[in-house]
């Protein structure tokens, strides 16, 4: 399962890791100015909050909050934290979802670049992971720094750079949260590839995903 999901997962991450693409770039819009829908993780490490941006990014945040409604997401785990040793600490991306499990995962989905929807990958961003456009599916980042390099960049020659990576939503409350699933142990021998080293030893469940109004049923 792992050596499936891992040719499914974004090879270009590898190159937010050197400072070339840490680009300065304002913060994104208060998420108040658009429509969005909050969703609630719940993980055996205290709970994250998202602002789903269902009218700026409508087909990934769809998807997003269509595993949420279904229960898709509810037993998968945050699997991955990957650390950055640059810029503010600390720095990386932790990811997380179905890992291509069949009884999950559902079809890839429409690419939506950032050029498109006006988002970017600042700190709290909720990105797709896929390997190419329209493979996006179950499984997703959140960013804990700036990573705007993997926003959408129509000059660029190289299309997995031109098409970029898609965001959908922003962590509103919880970053703390998802700081320690990011500084928690990793396995240095779990993991192929890019990944190799970047595994959790012991990944972090996400016992239940629900909207923010269900919470209080």
């Amino acid at each position: 399962m792992l050596k499936r999901f891992a040719f499914a997962l974004p090879c270009a991450m590898l190159a937010a890791a050197t400072p070339l693409f840490a680009q300065e770039t304002a913060e994104a819009p208060p998420a108040t100015e658009y429509e969005t829908t909050s969703v609630v993780l719940e993980t055996t490490m205290g709970d994250i909050v998202i602002a789903l941006e269902t009218q700026r990014a409508p087909i990934t945040a769809g998807n997003f909050l269509r595993y949420v409604e279904e229960d898709r997401f509810d037993g998968t785990v945050f699997y991955r934290a990957m650390n950055l040793d640059w810029g503010d600490q600390p720095n990386g991306l932790i990811q997380g979802g179905t890992q291509w499990d069949s009884d999950r995962v559902l079809p890839g989905i429409e690419h939506e670049p950032t050029t498109l929807t006006g988002l970017t990958h600042t700190r709290g961003a909720l990105s797709m992971a896929m390997g190419e456009p329209g493979t996006a599916n179950g499984d997703f980042s959140i960013m804990l720094g700036d990573q705007t390099g993997l926003d959408a960049r129509p000059d660029e020659e190289n299309p997995v750079w031109r098409n970029g990576y898609a965001v959908f939503g922003y962590v509103t409350d919880g970053m703390d949260v998802v700081e320690a699933i990011h500084a928690a142990p990793v396995d240095p021998e779990k993991g192929e590839g890019w990944m190799k080293g970047e595994m959790l030893a012991e990944p972090v469940e996400i016992v239940e995903a629900r909207k923010l109004e269900d919470s209080a049923e």
